[in-house]
């Protein structure tokens, strides 16, 4: 069974998502890190893109494929994680930590009542 831990919300796409305030913090679960393999590139957007939700914003390349990422809410990317440049496999060893991708300042903070909660991301994990 994956780690889902259960202070965050989620997406059918494999994303996560820690609200504070109206900053979400977005990676990808420890499900899909476990799928894709050993993370070996990320590609992310610049500080200050505006993403709409459901939109792709980057990719995550491992050893055995290349993903893509999908914004799960709407809002302007105010922080990167720059670290993931020279070690990717943070996303591998801490997916809801260190492994983070990126801050998101939400246009509407309520969205995320619409996402999954750990229950459901259960459910579709399996």
């Amino acid at each position: 069974m994956s780690n889902i831990p259960v202070d965050l919300k989620y997406v059918k796409s494999h994303e996560w998502v820690r609200l504070e305030g109206d900053i979400a913090t977005i990676g990808i679960t420890d499900f899909a890190q476990s799928e894709l393999g050993d993370v070996v590139y990320v590609d992310l957007p610049e500080v200050g893109r505006v993403l709409q939700a459901g939109e792709i914003f980057g990719s995550v390349e491992s050893v055995k494929t290349v993903s893509d990422i999908y914004a799960p809410l709407t809002g302007e990317v105010v922080e990167v994680n720059a670290s993931l440049g020279a070690r990717s496999e943070l996303i591998n060893s801490d997916p809801y930590g260190e492994g983070y991708m990126l801050k998101l300042k939400l246009s509407d903070p309520a969205a995320i009542s619409a996402l999954l909660d750990p229950t459901d991301y259960q459910a579709i994990v399996g």
